[in-house]
C-alpha cells in the first residue's frame, strides 16, 4: 500500500485523466442532487412550515388543496376526536401577481394562504389586505411596504415583511387572514368561491402515535389525513419528481464505475511485469490490490473535493432565484460516499486479473 501511495506522488501524471473525469462525474452528481433537493424545497415550503400532527383534506382530494372541500360538518367532527386539542382551516390559492414598477407581463408567481393557525415562522396574523411573503418574492423586485396586484381581478395586498423557506410548488408563498385569501379566492376564481366557514384543509394539533389515523377511522372516511411528512410526499408530483432524479443519479453512478473500472483494468494490463516483480518478491495478491483500492480513495477524495469546492463557489454565484439550486453538506457527503463506491468497485474489476499474474511469465514479458 505504502508503494502505492508513493506512486500517486511521484507520478501524479499518470491519474490526471482519472482525476478530471471522477472531479466532472462529481460535480455532476453533486449538482444534480442539489437540482432535485432545490426542486423539492421550493414546492413543499409551505407544508413543511406548518406547525401540524395532522394536515387533513376531503378524501377524494388526493391531498390537493384545489380537489378539497372541508365543510363545517366534517370540521366538527374532527374537532370531537380523541387527542385533537387545536384545529385551524388553511385554503390557497395560486395567482400571478404585478409587482410595481415591472413590466404588464412581469408577473411574479405567488401562491397565497389564508389559514387560522400560522405556520411558526410567521411571526404574527396579518391584518385584512395584508401578508407576509417568502423572501423568494424579493428577486421579482418586491419589498417591505410595496402592494402587489394579485390576480386577474388585480387584488392589492400590502406585504408587511418576509419568511423564509415556505414556497408551494415553486411559487413564492404569502401569508394572509383567512378573509383575505376567501376574497382574493372569490374575485379571481368566481368558479372555485367558497362558503364563509368553508376551508380547503385543516391543520390540526394533538396528542397520540396516529392522530391522522384516528381522524380517518373517526370522521369513517371523509377525511384524508397525513403527518407533515406524508403530506410532503403526497403532494402531486413530489414522488415522481424524486423517482425520475434518482434514476439519473443512478446512471451517472453506474458510468462513473465503468469509467473507473475501464481507467484501472488498463493501468494493471500497464503494469502486469510490476505486480509480477512484486509477487515474486513476496507481495500477496491481497496486498496489490488494497494499494489499488487506497489509490482509488485517495484519488476520488481528491476529485470530490475539488467538485464539492466547484460547487459550493456555483452556488454563491448564481443570482438569487436563477436556479432552484440547494447545496448542502449532506447531499455531498451522499455524492461523495455514492462516488467512493462507485470507484472501490470499478477498481475490483482489476482483482481478478492481478490475482491471475504469474511472476515468472509477467518478468519474462519485460525481458
Amino acid at each position: 500500500m505504502r508503494l502505492a501511495l508513493k506512486e500517486l506522488r511521484r507520478r501524479p501524471g499518470r491519474f490526471a485523466t482519472a482525476t478530471v473525469i471522477l472531479t466532472l462525474i462529481a460535480i455532476l452528481l453533486m449538482f444534480l442532487g442539489g437540482l432535485l433537493d432545490g426542486l423539492i424545497a421550493i414546492s413543499t415550503g409551505a407544508i413543511r412550515a406548518q406547525d401540524a400532527d395532522a394536515i387533513v383534506y376531503s378524501d377524494t382530494a388526493q391531498a390537493s388543496f384545489v380537489r378539497s372541500r372541508i365543510e363545517p360538518g366534517l370540521r366538527a367532527q374532527v374537532e370531537t376526536v380523541d387527542g385533537v386539542t387545536e384545529v385551524g382551516g388553511i385554503g390557497n390559492v395560486q395567482l400571478g401577481a404585478r409587482v410595481p414598477g415591472n413590466g404588464p407581463r412581469d408577473l411574479a408567481s405567488v401562491a397565497l394562504f389564508g389559514d387560522e393557525l400560522a405556520p411558526e415562522s410567521v411571526p404574527d396574523a396579518p391584518a385584512y389586505g395584508q401578508a407576509w411573503a417568502d423572501e423568494s418574492i424579493k428577486a421579482d423586485g418586491v419589498e417591505e411596504g410595496m402592494v402587489i396586484e394579485v390576480g386577474p381581478a388585480r387584488t392589492p395586498i400590502e406585504i408587511v415583511g418576509f419568511v423564509e423557506d415556505t414556497n408551494f410548488n415553486g411559487q413564492s408563498s404569502l401569508w394572509a387572514s383567512p378573509d383575505t385569501w376567501r376574497d382574493t379566492l372569490s374575485a379571481n376564481r368566481p368558479d372555485a368561491q367558497l362558503g364563509p366557514d368553508v376551508f380547503q384543509a385543516l391543520i390540526v394539533r394533538g396528542d397520540g402515535d396516529d392522530l391522522p389515523g384516528a381522524i380517518d377511522a373517526a370522521t369513517g372516511g371523509a377525511a384524508d389525513s397525513y403527518t407533515v411528512d406524508g403530506a410532503v410526499d403526497a403532494i402531486p408530483g413530489i414522488t415522481e419528481q424524486q423517482a425520475t432524479f434518482n434514476q439519473i443519479i443512478g446512471v451517472t453512478v453506474a458510468i462513473a464505475l465503468v469509467v473507473i473500472g475501464l481507467f484501472f483494468a488498463l493501468l494493471t494490463v500497464e503494469r502486469t511485469s510490476l505486480y509480477g516483480v512484486l509477487k515474486a518478491l513476496g507481495a500477496k495478491s491481497s496486498t496489490i490490490f488494497a494499494g489499488l483500492v487506497a489509490q482509488a480513495v485517495v484519488v476520488t477524495a481528491i476529485a470530490a473535493t475539488i467538485a464539492g469546492a466547484l460547487v459550493v463557489l456555483l452556488d454563491v454565484l448564481l443570482p438569487p432565484g436563477s436556479i432552484p439550486l440547494l447545496v448542502t453538506p449532506t447531499r455531498i457527503l451522499l455524492s461523495v460516499g455514492l462516488l467512493l463506491v462507485a470507484a472501490v468497485l470499478g477498481w475490483s474489476f482489476s482483482l481478478r486479473r492481478v490475482l491471475r499474474i504469474d511472476p515468472a511469465s509477467a518478468i519474462g514479458t519485460t525481458s
